[in-house]
């Protein structure tokens, strides 16, 4: 458990938990402030803390010889699954309302969930790449890198505005393809679905290379 403890520590835990306290603590501020309606942000960072837990798993496994790697494919699939919901906490500032004093709170609570998740979806690409560099090449890590970062653009396109959620893949997976099938078939649905996804997708791009910057800097 203590190796265990440190490799988790390594791949940016600490930080995670911080953002993550300092989410919750400023929401229950907003509580003592007067009833905001934001206690669905608590289930939207669970959901964001899926995919970082996941490529723990993913990694530390991976670094345990070939059985260990075979074990860590269906938490990789999970892993990946999951992953939208770390950037999607960005898109709930659309609940913000007009500007007074607390709206500036409900502002910083909703840019600390939004920094919490972006730093747990950061944090689990980290982890990932590291294992699949480690195993299948450089090449394949930032091809992980590059294909999780654009899937989660897309994943989050369909959570916030086709609202499905991550399960539905697998509670629902004929609706969800029926669903998806019909809009991505719909060319005047496309500058939305770049935007938004290619905004999401740039957005954690930019942030991972922030920190590749920032740990080689140190």
């Amino acid at each position: 458990m203590a190796t265990f403890y440190r490799f988790a520590t390594a791949r940016l835990l600490l930080p995670c938990l911080a953002a993550s306290i300092l989410a919750v603590g400023l929401l229950v501020g907003r509580d003592i402030l007067g009833p905001g309606g934001y206690r669905f942000l608590i289930w939207n960072l669970f959901l964001a803390w899926l995919p970082y837990l996941a490529a723990l798993w993913v990694a530390w496994h991976a670094g345990r010889g070939p059985l260990g790697a075979a074990a860590a494919v269906p938490v990789f699939a999970l892993w990946l699954l999951f992953l939208p919901n770390a950037p999607y906490l960005m898109t709930d500032l659309v609940h913000l309302p007009g500007m007074d004093f607390v709206w500036w709170y409900d502002v910083g609570t909703m840019l600390a969930f939004a920094w919490a998740g972006f730093l747990l979806g950061i944090a689990s690409l980290f982890a990932v790449q590291g294992a699949m560099r480690a195993h299948l090449g450089k090449a394949a890590g930032w091809g992980v890198v590059l294909g999780a970062a654009a899937l989660s653009g897309v994943g989050v396109y369909v959570g916030r505005f086709l609202r499905w959620n991550s399960w539905d893949a697998l509670l629902r997976p004929r609706a969800l393809t029926s669903n998806l099938l019909a809009v991505f078939g719909d060319p005047s649905a496309y500058p939305r679905i770049v935007g938004v996804s290619g905004m999401i997708a740039c957005m954690m791009l930019l942030g991972y290379i922030t920190l590749l910057s920032v740990r080689r800097a140190v």
